[in-house]
Parts: structure tokens; C-alpha cells; sequence
């Protein structure tokens, strides 16, 4: 599996991106930030995924991990394949997907060319769950006010695990309301 490129882009193709690595060329379909990365750089980083096919090998270049991540995870989505996926990752940033799947947004991802209204649907019904866990502890749950602030996130449509991504990021001290307020003004 190759994993990440390390190169100078040596030119564009209707394709993608060509990264010459030690004197190699290699052919890149590139998000538009890994591209505008290459256009700005006598060398580039890519983070990269190889789709194998029977009659074919396609390098998939990300500009960071979080990119290849979301990539990596629609395409066990039922129905997508390399290039939707490669779509989705294009059309925002991670974050901003991810929270959409949070919310449950599939006219988010219908906007995009090649999406309809099942495969949106499918995208956030199967990766709603996959949503990973915080690396910060969440505040302390036994709190009337937490949990209020919680539920109340839960019912606009965050998972119990982004409710406390959120709220984590508020001064506890506020009353419930004006925590979920101002949870709400972060993430937009």
C-alpha cells in the first residue's frame, strides 16, 4: 500500500496531479486542497490511499490524514466507490462533513454532483455511528445543568459523544441554556 508521496508536482493532468518521487512520476487524483498545497510548493506532502481494481491501480492524494480518513470510511459506505467518495472528500472540510453526518444533513451531500437522495441518505445512516470518540475528557455527566445542556444539544441532532465534544469546549459554569448557545455558535 502506498501511504503518502513525498515529491515535487512536475505537472496536471485531466486525472489528477503528477508527483515526480526519486525520478518516478506518479499519477494523483488530488483533493482541491491537496492541489492548491502542489501549487504553492517546490515539494508536496500527500497523504495518500491505492485503490486496486482488476484492470487497474489509482493513487487517491489527500492533503492531510483527517481527508484520507473520511475517504477511507465512505468508501464502506453500500454503493459508494473510489471516485464519489473522492467527491464528498472535495466538497468540504472534514469537520464540516463530519458534522453534517452528525446532524444528519443528507441534502448536504445531495448537493453533490453524482450523489442522490439514497446514497446521501446511506452516508449518514452508516457513518453516524462511526463518529470517534473524544480525546478530551467530558464534563462531568451527573451535573443537572450537564445533562440538560446535553439533551438538549441531543434533540438538535448531535450523537451523546459530540454533545459532550461541545459542551466541553463552554465554561461550565453557565446555565444550561446559554451553554448549549454558545456550543451551537462554535460549531457553526
Amino acid at each position: 500500500m502506498i501511504s503518502r508521496l513525498r515529491g515535487a508536482p512536475a505537472g496536471r493532468t485531466a486525472e489528477g496531479l503528477v508527483v515526480d518521487v526519486g525520478g518516478v512520476g506518479y499519477l494523483v487524483a488530488a483533493t482541491p486542497s491537496a492541489l492548491r498545497r502542489a501549487d504553492a510548493a517546490s515539494e508536496v506532502i500527500l497523504e495518500t490511499y491505492l485503490h486496486v481494481r482488476e484492470d487497474a491501480l489509482q493513487l487517491y492524494g489527500f492533503s492531510d490524514a483527517a481527508e484520507r480518513s473520511l475517504f477511507v470510511r465512505l468508501l464502506g459506505v453500500s454503493g459508494i466507490g473510489p471516485k464519489v467518495a473522492l467527491a464528498v472528500v472535495s466538497s468540504a472540510s472534514p469537520a464540516d462533513l463530519w458534522r453534517a453526518i452528525a446532524l444528519g444533513d443528507a441534502a448536504r451531500f445531495q448537493a453533490i454532483p453524482g450523489i442522490g437522495q439514497k446514497t446521501a441518505e446511506r452516508i449518514v445512516l452508516e457513518l453516524k455511528g462511526s463518529i470517534e470518540e473524544p480525546l478530551e475528557p467530558a464534563a462531568d455527566p451527573d451535573t443537572p445543568g450537564e445533562l440538560t445542556a446535553r439533551d438538549a444539544l441531543v434533540e438538535l441532532g448531535y450523537s451523546v459523544v459530540e454533545a459532550d465534544r461541545a459542551l466541553a469546549q463552554v465554561d461550565p459554569a453557565l446555565p444550561a441554556e446559554e451553554r448549549v448557545r454558545e456550543a451551537l455558535r462554535r460549531a457553526a
